[in-house]
Order: C-alpha cells, then sequence, then structure tokens
C-alpha cells in the first residue's frame, strides 16, 4: 500500500525481546511512515506510551518492574505479528483490519487512527498479554498483587498521554498541516 512497508516488515521481523527493541521497531515505523499514513498516529501514540513505561522501568517506578517490562515486550510482540500479518496480506485480527485496510484514507482523522488503534491493542491484544506474561513469569494475574498495582498505575499515565495527543492531532485529516502551538513532538509523534 505504501512504498516502505517491506522497511516496515523488516524492522518487525524479529519478536522484540526488550522495552529497547521495542522503541526500535517503534520508532522505525514512526520514522518510516509518512503523514498521510493512518498507521503512523496509532504508533506515533503507541510509542509515546512505551516511551513512558520504560521511564517507569528504568526509575524504579514499579513494585516488580521485570513483570511490566515483559508485559509491555508481550504487548509490542502482538502489535508487531499484526503489522507484519497486515503489510503481509494474510489474516489479522479483525479489529486491527479495520484499521489498516483504511490507513491510506485520507478523509479519516488522525485521532481516530490513532484511538482506533489504541482501541484494537487494549481491547483484543492486552488480555493475551498478560496471559503470555503471568506464563513467562508464573506470576497469578489476581487483585491485590504487586503485578496487579503496577498495570493499573499505568492508567493515569495513559489517560495523560490520550489527552495530549488529543490536543495535539486535533481533528485534522492525515495530510494536513500542524499548527504550531500544538506541534505533537511532545507526544513523541514526529510530523
Amino acid at each position: 500500500m505504501f512504498p516502505y512497508d517491506q522497511a516496515i516488515l523488516a524492522a518487525v521481523q524479529d519478536p522484540p525481546q526488550t522495552i529497547p527493541d521495542v522503541l526500535s521497531g517503534l520508532q522505525t515505523i514512526d520514522g518510516l511512515c509518512v503523514d498521510e499514513d493512518g498507521l503512523k498516529w496509532f504508533n506515533g501514540l503507541y510509542l509515546a506510551v512505551t516511551q513512558a513505561v520504560e521511564t517507569r522501568v528504568k526509575g524504579s517506578g514499579f513494585a516488580d518492574p521485570a513483570w511490566l517490562a515483559q508485559l509491555d515486550v508481550q504487548f509490542a510482540r502482538l502489535y508487531f505479528t499484526t503489522v507484519r500479518s497486515a503489510l503481509a496480506n494474510a489474516a489479522c485480527p479483525g479489529c486491527w483490519e479495520a484499521m489498516f485496510a483504511v490507513r491510506d484514507n485520507a478523509r479519516i482523522a488522525r485521532i481516530q487512527f490513532a484511538l482506533a488503534g489504541m482501541n484494537a491493542h487494549i481491547n483484543h491484544d492486552l488480555c493475551v498479554a498478560i496471559e503470555a506474561t503471568c506464563k513467562v513469569t508464573n506470576a497469578v494475574p489476581q487483585h491485590g498483587t504487586v503485578q496487579y498495582k503496577d498495570y493499573t498505575s499505568l492508567n493515569p499515565v495513559l489517560d495523560g498521554l490520550i489527552d495530549q495527543a488529543k490536543q495535539a492531532l486535533d481533528v485534522r485529516l492525515p495530510g494536513d498541516p500542524q499548527h504550531p502551538s500544538r506541534a505533537p513532538a511532545a507526544l513523541g509523534i514526529h510530523a
């Protein structure tokens, strides 16, 4: 669909093992995508979330940073698998397929792409990532655990980034110019 899709496929070919691996893949996608590509706008928001998670993992912002880092990696693996499937015209979950099928539609606002990707990733992939993380770390997913508290402590971070995205992405269409006072660089989204 876009001339750089093969380069994106190469960037997500190997499953990430660490948060820096996740960031590398997300940054490569961000650097390749043009403003007219709806994938850019979800990926940029996801990149900002991952950077916030990495900062808290490195800064001892979690009681069990190894578990949260593993969750981040498992979660990204699902996204990268979806990207590979969608760009190779293979089957991918319908919630994701809906976004990839219109990623070149300039009539869809940037914020719609960002939120559609968030919806698909959180509502479809997150439960699978939690289960995989608990298997890898031999943890039990239940209320009141250290892992549960760390997991739910991300909600305010996510809420804040979504609020920033609403401001930065506004309702402009993918090819529209940026308003200088609302540059998305604060989110890690590069126009």
